[in-house]
C-alpha cells in the first residue's frame, strides 16, 4: 500500500452522519408510542361506553357528596370523570364543588369547551344539592374532600382564584387551556386544597405561553413545563412525573403508586376518598 495518511472514510460517511441525527428523534418517537400503550389499553379494556348517545347517558348522583340538609359544615370537593367516548381513554374532566357552612346547596365550577365556539365564557357555574353526578355516564372519582373549620376561608380563596382565571374565554382540548388547566390553576392558588391531579388530567401542566416554572397543583413542590407539551413535576404529593406531549408518567412515592398515561395512578384507589377536616387534620 502506498505511503501517506490513511483514509478515514467513517467521518465522511453520509449514512453514518444521517443516523446520528435520526437517533434521538427515533428514540423520542419510540417513547411516545410506548406511552400511547396506556390509552390503547384503556380502549381495549372495554370500560368506556362507546355506544350510548351522549343525550341518553346518565347524570345520576353517585352518593359521594354529603346531603346539605345533614352536613351543615362547609364542604369543598373536587371530582374528575372520564371524558366522552374515545377521549376518555386519554383524560378526565374535573370540576370543583363548594358549600358554605349552613348552606342548603352546592356551587359547582367547571370549564365547558363547546361554549368557546360561540364566543361565550367557558366557565360554567351551577348550583344544586348533588355535585357528584355522573359525567355523561362516567363515574366521577373524588379527588379532594375537605369539611369543617377553615373550609369557608378556603372557599373564599377558591372563588378569588376563579375570578382571576386568565383564560375564561379560551379553550383548547390539547394541550390547554382546558378544564384541567382551570382546576390546576385554582389548586396552585389555593395550596390548602392539596390537590393531587392524576396524569390523566391532561392540560394541568399548561402554565400559559410565558410561564415555564410554577408550583405543582398540590402546592407541595414545583414543576417545569413548556406550553404543557414537555416538562417535569417534583412534589411531595405528586412524586416525580414527566410530561411528554401531554402524556404524564412517573412514580408517586407518597402513595407508592405508578403514574401512567391512560390508566392514571396504579394500583387504583377506591372511588370514595376520605374527607379531610381542616380543623382537626383528619
Amino acid at each position: 500500500m502506498a505511503s501517506g495518511s490513511p483514509l478515514n472514510t467513517s467521518s465522511h460517511n453520509p449514512t453514518s452522519t444521517s443516523w446520528r441525527w435520526l437517533r434521538w428523534p427515533l428514540r423520542l418517537l419510540g417513547l411516545v408510542l410506548l406511552l400511547l400503550l396506556g390509552p390503547i389499553g384503556v380502549l381495549a379494556s372495554g370500560t368506556l361506553d362507546m355506544q350510548t348517545p351522549w343525550q341518553q347517558t346518565s347524570h345520576s348522583s353517585t352518593g359521594q357528596a354529603p346531603d346539605p340538609a345533614l352536613e351543615r359544615r362547609a364542604v369543598v370537593q373536587v371530582y374528575g370523570a372520564r371524558t366522552v367516548r374515545w377521549r376518555g381513554a386519554f383524560g378526565i374532566h374535573p370540576w370543583i364543588a363548594v358549600k358554605r357552612a349552613g348552606a342548603d346547596h352546592y356551587t359547582s365550577y367547571q370549564i365547558v369547551g363547546w361554549r368557546a365556539g360561540n364566543g361565550n365564557d367557558v366557565l360554567v357555574t351551577s348550583t344544586g344539592t348533588h355535585p357528584d353526578t355522573q359525567w355523561y355516564g362516567a363515574y366521577p372519582q373524588l379527588l379532594a374532600d375537605h369539611r369543617g373549620a377553615g373550609v369557608d376561608d378556603m372557599i373564599d380563596d377558591i372563588e378569588e382564584a376563579i375570578a382571576a382565571y386568565p383564560w375564561g374565554h379560551e379553550y383548547r382540548l390539547w394541550p390547554g387551556p382546558n378544564s384541567n388547566t382551570f382546576v390546576a390553576w385554582v389548586a396552585r392558588h389555593v395550596p390548602a386544597l392539596r390537590l393531587d391531579l392524576p396524569p390523566t388530567a391532561i392540560g394541568k401542566d399548561y402554565l400559559g405561553p410565558n410561564t415555564f416554572v410554577d408550583h405543582a397543583p398540590s402546592g407541595t413542590g414545583w414543576q417545569l413545563s413548556v406550553l404543557g407539551l414537555a416538562g417535569v413535576t417534583v412534589a411531595r404529593e405528586e412524586g416525580l412525573e414527566l410530561n411528554l406531549l401531554g402524556l404524564g408518567f412517573g412514580v408517586d412515592v407518597n402513595d407508592l403508586k405508578l403514574r401512567l398515561p391512560g390508566f392514571g395512578k396504579l394500583p387504583s384507589s377506591p372511588q370514595q376518598t376520605t374527607a379531610k377536616d381542616i380543623g382537626t387534620g383528619v
